[in-house]
C-alpha cells in the first residue's frame, strides 16, 4: 500500500518541538479546500511554504482526522496567497503583514523575482525608502541563503540549530566552504563534529584517502581518546585507531601524522628513557592539553622552589593549640597531616570516607585564621564547596567563581599575570581535577602561596581528561599523607566500614532486606535484592514514594532522596528513572515540553553543561519554581538565586530525580538509592560503586542483583589514563 501524496499551503503552526522538529499545523490542499491538520516532523518550515507531503490518513481519539506524514519536500510559495502568509510570517526582519500585503499588492507572484533580482523596485511601494528598502534585501538575502543552505544540509542530517551556526559564521560563503572545505566545518563550527563533516565530505565525492580527510580524522581520533581520559597517546595506537576509525592504511596516516606535527596541529614527545626510540613509540598530544600539562609541571616547580611567604608559625604548638580548640587528640597521620600542610608549599591529602579529611582541614583553617593568613577554600562544584565551607566554618567558592570567568573574553580573569590575593588555597575534591582546570586554577596561585590538594584518589577519576591528583602524587616530587583509619561514628558506620571493604574487594553484600517494610529506621546502608529491572524500578519509585518519608520524617522526598544509576538508558536507565519518579512525586500539573518529557513546577532539574552567563555549571542541581507552558518558559532556583530559561536553554537542563553516578562527584546527598543490575555490566566497576556509596550523607539503599554488586565489587580494572604530566614534571 503506497502513501498517500498531498500538496498545499501550510497555514498555520500549532506546536513544534525544537530539539526534534516534531510538529503539528495546519495545512490547506489547493485554493477553497478545509484545513486539514498535518503531524510529523518538519524541520525548518515556514507558514506560506507550498508543502509536498507523503504519509498516511489516520483518526486521533481527541482530535480528529490527521495527516501523518513520512516524508515532504518544501518550495517557496508560488501563489499570492501563499507569498502573503510567507512574507508576513515575521521571516525576513523588516517586512511584518503590513509591509507584506503593500510588497505584495504591487508585485503579486513576482515578488520574489522582485526582491532578489530588482529591489530597486521596492522604493515604489508606500511608506518604503532608500534605507528601508535596502534593509530588506539584505534581509531577504540573508533568508534566502539560509534557505538554500538548509535545504542543501537536510540531507546529511545537520539540524536547525547547528544550519544557523555555519550561516552565522560564513554566511553567503556558508555552501562554498562546505562543498569545498567540509572539513574545516568540523573545526571552526563548535556542536557540529568530523561525522557530519565526513558525511558530507564523502557524499560530495571526497575521496576516502584525500588528505583533508585523514587530517580531520587524526584529529578527531585524537578528541575521541581525550574524551575517555587521556591526554597523550602512543603514536602507534593513535595510527590503529585513527585507521579502524576511518576505513584506512597506517601507512597514509604515518605520513599524515608527520604533516600534523609540522603544521603544529599535533605535538610529539619521546620516552625519556629511549635514546634511540622507536617508530610509533612517541606519545601525541593535542597542543591545548600538551600546554596545560606544561604548565602544570612548570607551577609545581615555581611553588615547590620559592619560600613559604607564610608568617612564622611554630608548627608544634600550632597541632596542639588546634587539638585543645577542637577538644580531641588527633590520630599520628592526622597530626602528621597538618604539619605537612603547615610545613610544604604544596602538599595532598588522601584518604576515604570516616578517615578524619575534615578533622585536618577544619584545624587547618583555624591555624590560619589565627594568624591572619589570606586564606581560599574551592571545589569544583557548588555543592562540594558548600559542604567545604560547612564542615570548615570558612567561606569557600566553585573554582569558576574563584578564578572569575569571562563569558565574553572566554577565559578566567584570574591567572598567571593576575594571581589570586591569598597565601593559601585549599582545593577539596581535587581527585575531580581535569588537566585543563587544573591548568587554570595552579598558574592562578602566587609563588609563595601553599597550595593543599585535598581528595579521595578510589573515587571515579575527573570527567575531562586527564588523571591530576594520581598524577601528581606518583612523581614522588610532592609530600602525600594518605589516611587509613576509620574514625567516623568509631567505625561503627555501614556507608563507611561498607566503602572501604569495597576498595579492599570485598564483594559480602550489605545487610539484606528482600521486604522494603523489614528494613529497620537505625540502619545507614542495606541492600534490596531485585530479580529484573521492572522489579528495580518499582521498588525504587516505591522507596523514595512512600517508604524513606515514611520512616524518616524528615526526609523532604524530591529535595533530600537523589538517585544515582550506572547507566543513563535501558529500564534501570537515568531517563526512565527520570520520567517514573517524576509521576510518583510531582504529578499531574501543566509543564513545558523538552526533548524527553516535560518540566513541571517542583521539579528537580540537573544543569548539563557550564553556562558561564547564568554562573551555573555542570551538575548544578535546582529545582523549578514556574512554568509558562504557552511562553515555553521556566524559572528554577538554584542555591537561593533565580534563574529564567527559554525553550532554547532547555536541552542545557536535565530532570534530576535521578542522575549518574558520574555527575554526583563532590556532591553529598542526605540520602542515597542505588539501582545496580547486571545489564549495567558495562559500567560495573569497583570505584563506581565506591563513588555512589560515599555519596550517602544519613542513608544509602542498593537496589539491585547481588550478583551485580559481586561484579562490580571484583572488578578493579578501571580503565588507565594516558598522560603526560608525570613525564613532563620529572623534566623540569
Amino acid at each position: 500500500m503506497s502513501a498517500e501524496q498531498l500538496t498545499g499551503v501550510l497555514e498555520r503552526i500549532i506546536f513544534s518541538n525544537e530539539e526534534n522538529h516534531y510538529t503539528i499545523a495546519e495545512f490547506r490542499a489547493g485554493d477553497g479546500a478545509e484545513k486539514t491538520t498535518i503531524v510529523g516532523t518538519l524541520p525548518g518550515v515556514q507558514c506560506g511554504e507550498t508543502l509536498h507531503l507523503e504519509g498516511d490518513w489516520a483518526r486521533h481519539s481527541q482530535h480528529g482526522q490527521q495527516f501523518k506524514i513520512t516524508a515532504f519536500r518544501s518550495t517557496l510559495p508560488s501563489t499570492v496567497y501563499g507569498i502573503r502568509k510567507y512574507l508576513g510570517s515575521g521571516l525576513v526582519p523588516g517586512i511584518g503583514k503590513v509591509y507584506a500585503n503593500k510588497i505584495v499588492d504591487a508585485f503579486g507572484t513576482d515578488t520574489f523575482r522582485t526582491l532578489t533580482e530588482e529591489s530597486a523596485r521596492l522604493r515604489t511601494v508606500p511608506g518604503i525608502g532608500k534605507k528601508r528598502a535596502m534593509s530588506i534585501k539584505a534581509a531577504w538575502d540573508d533568508q534566502r541563503a539560509f534557505r538554500e543552505l538548509y535545504i542543501f544540509l537536510q540531507t546529511y542530517g545537520v539540524t536547525t540549530a547547528q544550519c544557523v551556526k555555519l550561516n552565522k559564521a560564513f554566511g553567503a560563503q556558508a555552501k562554498q566552504v562546505l562543498t569545498t572545505e567540509p572539513y574545516r566545518v568540523a573545526r571552526e563550527i563548535d556542536g557540529i563534529g568530523f561525522k557530519t563533516a565526513d558525511k558530507i565530505a564523502i557524499n560530495l565525492g571526497f575521496a576516502n584517502d584525500a588528505a583533508p580527510r585523514l587530517d580531520a580524522g587524526l584529529i578527531y581520533a585524537m578528541e575521541t581518546l581525550q574524551e575517555e581520559g587521556h591526554t597523550a597517546i602512543r603514536e602507534a595506537d593513535l595510527i590503529a585507531h585513527a585507521a579502524e576509525l576511518l576505513e584506512t592504511t597506517t601507512d597514509r596516516l604515518e605520513t599524515r601524522v608527520g604533516a600534523l606535527l609540522e603544521s603544529h596541529s599535533l605535538v610529539r614527545h619521546w620516552p625519556d628513557d629511549a635514546p634511540d626510540p622507536l617508530p610509533g613509540s612517541g606519545f601525541i598530544q593535542l597542543p591545548v592539553l600538551n600546554r596545560a600539562e606544561t604548565k602544570i609541571a612548570n607551577v609545581v616547580q615555581r611553588i615547590t622552589a620559592v619560600p613559604s611567604g607564610l608568617p612564622p608559625i611554630k608548627i608544634a604548638a600550632a597541632v596542639n593549640w588546634a587539638q585543645e580548640k577542637a577538644d580531641i587528640e588527633f590520630a599520628a597521620k592526622q597530626a602528621d597531616a597538618v604539619r605537612t600542610a603547615l610545613g610544604q608549599k604544596m602538599s595532598i591529602l588522601t584518604g576515604g570516607p570516616g578517615t578524619g579529611k575534615t578533622t585536618i582541614l577544619r584545624a587547618l583553617v583555624d591555624i590560619l585564621r589565627a594568624k591572619k593568613v589570606r586564606l581560599h577554600l574551592a571545589a569544583p562544584t557548588g555543592r562540594a564547596a558548600q559542604r567545604l565551607a560547612e564542615t570548615t566554618g570558612g567561606f569557600a567558592s566553585t573554582i569558576h567563581r574563584l578564578l572569575k570567568f569571562d563569558p565574553a573574553k572566554g577565559h578566567f580573569t584570574t591567572n598567571e599575570d593576575h594571581p589570586l590575593s591569598t597565601d593559601y588555597l585549599v582545593v577539596d575534591e581535587a581527585s575531580m581535577l581535569d588537566t585543563r582546570l587544573a591548568s587554570a586554577l595552579l598558574q592562578a596561585v602566587p609563588a609563595k602561596a601553599h597550595l593543599l590538594l585535598v581528595g579521595d584518589t578510589d573515587q571515579l577519576p575527573s570527567v575531562g581528561a586527564g588523571n591530576v591528583l594520581q598524577d601528581l602524587i606518583a612523581t614522588g616530587r610532592l609530600p602525600v599523607t594518605r589516611l587509613d583509619v576509620i574514625h567516623r561514628q568509631k567505625g561503627q558506620s555501614g556507608i563507611v566500614t561498607t566503602a572501604h571493604a569495597i576498595n579492599q574487594g570485598d564483594p559480602s553484600l550489605p545487610p539484606s532486606h528482600p521486604e522494603i517494610t523489614t528494613i529497620p529506621a537505625w540502619s545507614d546502608l542495606n541492600f534490596i535484592p531485585v530479580e529484573s529491572q521492572e522489579d528495580c524500578v518499582r521498588q525504587v519509585v516505591e522507596l523514595c514514594r512512600q517508604h524513606i518519608p515514611q520512616a524518616h520524617r524528615w526526609v523532604n522526598p524530591r529535595q533530600d532522596i537523589q538517585v544515582l544509576a550506572p547507566m543513563h538508558r535501558g529500564t534501570a536507565g537515568v531517563a526512565n528513572f527520570n520520567a517514573r519518579l517524576q509521576d510518583a512525586l510531582n504529578p499531574g500539573s501543566a509543564g513545558v515540553k523538552f526533548a524527553a518529557g516535560e518540566f513541571r513546577a517542583g521539579d528537580k532539574i540537573i544543569q548539563l553543561r557550564n553556562n558561564y552567563d547564568k554562573g551555573l555549571f555542570n551538575g548544578d542541581i535546582g529545582t523549578v519554581t514556574a512554568v509558562d507552558p504557552k511562553a515555553s518558559t521556566l524559572t528554577a532556583d538554584f542555591d537561593g538565586e533565580s534563574h529564567d530559561f527559554e525553550r532554547g536553554e532547555f536541552n542545557n537542563l536535565g530532570l534530576a530525580y535521578a542522575i549518574s553516578i558520574h555527575k554526583s562527584q563532590g556532591s553529598e546527598y542526605p540520602v542515597v538509592v542505588i539501582p545496580l543490575m547486571k545489564a549495567h555490566f558495562m559500567m560495573l566497576q569497583r570505584n563506581l560503586l565506591y563513588t555512589a556509596i560515599t555519596r550517602g550523607k544519613k542513608k544509602v539503599y542498593v537496589v539491585g542483583e547481588p550478583a551485580a554488586y559481586g561484579m562490580a565489587v571484583r572488578n578493579h580494572e578501571a580503565k588507565v589514563r594516558s598522560t603526560h604530566l608525570k613525564q613532563k614534571i620529572g623534566a623540569v
